[in-house]
């Protein structure tokens, strides 16, 4: 059998995987023919002997074949190609979840979540507030979320804390509220040099991923937060938008009030049609470096402490977020 399993390989194992029983040729049959595929049960004995040498089913006689974990595995593997597209869905639906009003400062913002050990985060603090001192945050802003308190799908784990940090997703919330559609296009790594930002090093695709950008390089050690700090030459993460020509003089002055508040996040905005760090931006276009909202706790893998960082992790009220400055007493407080 290839390592590839043809469509028809796959739909047999799906409907085995929904069910509560063994499953003889017979009813595989009869449901493959409810989703509009006709084959003979001939055909299907022949696809299931082939999985059973595979080691994706198992032949029980007279009850029929059951899926192995072997089975379910190769099947979910071979979802990932459906997969494809869903970070951007995910962002646009947090885009229109959140519904944080710039002018009266209330309402929820989208944020990433890392699970940390709140000793090893006191002890590389230091690092983290020069993530945002130098201007490489989303912001300065940071939420913390305690030992069994839930965020989206992340529960945080006894002895653990969580730390939000404003995921730039939330610039494209802000922008659509003032009527302002965003393209949000790919995250890369951004190369700084003396301080400034210089080119994208590496970039994917958010239409062609089923995880973040920032979290693949993070994990895969390919950033430079602590030159970043040194001396301003580094990699960091960033992403790439755009947004309609016509909108630009609204989104520097939106860009400017989000400062303000500690949502800054715009590392540079360009001039309709022109590239900006070498991208090119179509004809009615702008484009934009937007800082990754991961960047603060992701200097920690950097210093030696493992984390656990999920962007997009969901929302939270604006109200909960203070001053990256203040976590020092806080997680003290957490601790005594």
């Amino acid at each position: 059998m290839s390592e590839v399993l043809n469509q028809k390989y796959l739909h047999i194992l799906r409907i085995l995987r929904v069910s509560d029983r063994p499953l003889p040729s017979s009813v595989i049959v009869e449901e493959l023919r409810n989703i509009g595929l006709e084959m003979s049960e001939r055909t299907v004995r022949a696809y299931l002997a082939d999985m059973d040498k595979a080691g994706f089913t198992v032949n029980l006689g007279r009850k029929g074949r059951e899926i192995t974990e072997l089975g379910i595995k190769e099947l979910e593997s071979s979802r990932v190609y459906e997969k494809v597209g869903f970070l951007s869905a995910k962002i646009e639906n947090l885009t229109y979840l959140m519904d944080f009003d710039l002018n009266t400062k209330t309402g929820s913002v989208v944020v990433n979540t890392s699970i940390v050990e709140p000793r090893e985060l006191l002890l590389h603090l230091k690092a983290v507030h020069g993530v945002f001192e130098r201007g490489y945050g989303m912001g300065t802003l940071v939420t913390v979320f305690n030992p069994g308190e839930r965020v989206g799908p992340i529960e945080i784990p006894p002895d653990k804390i969580g730390i939000g940090t404003v995921c730039s997703i939330t610039l494209n919330g802000v922008l659509l509220k003032h009527g302002i559609p965003t393209q949000s296009k790919f995250g890369g790594l951004l190369e700084l040099v003396n301080g400034k930002p210089s080119r994208f090093v590496e970039i994917i695709n958010y239409d062609a991923t089923t995880l973040d950008p920032l979290e693949i390089f993070i994990r895969s050690g390919m950033t430079d937060y602590m030159g970043a700090i040194r001396d301003g030459n580094g990699k960091i993460g960033a992403s790439f938008r755009e947004f309609p020509a016509e909108s630009r003089g609204l989104v520097v002055e939106l860009a400017k009030r989000l400062e303000r508040i500690g949502l800054g996040g715009f590392m540079r905005i360009g001039n309709p049609g022109r590239p900006v760090l070498e991208i090119p931006v179509g004809e009615g276009r702008i484009g934009a470096v937007v800082i990754g909202g991961l960047n603060p706790i992701a200097v920690l893998e950097e210093c030696g402490s493992r984390t656990h960082s999920k962007a997009l992790a969901g929302l939270v009220d604006f109200r909960r977020l203070f001053h990256h400055r203040e976590l020092d007493e806080v997680v003290k407080k957490l601790l005594a």
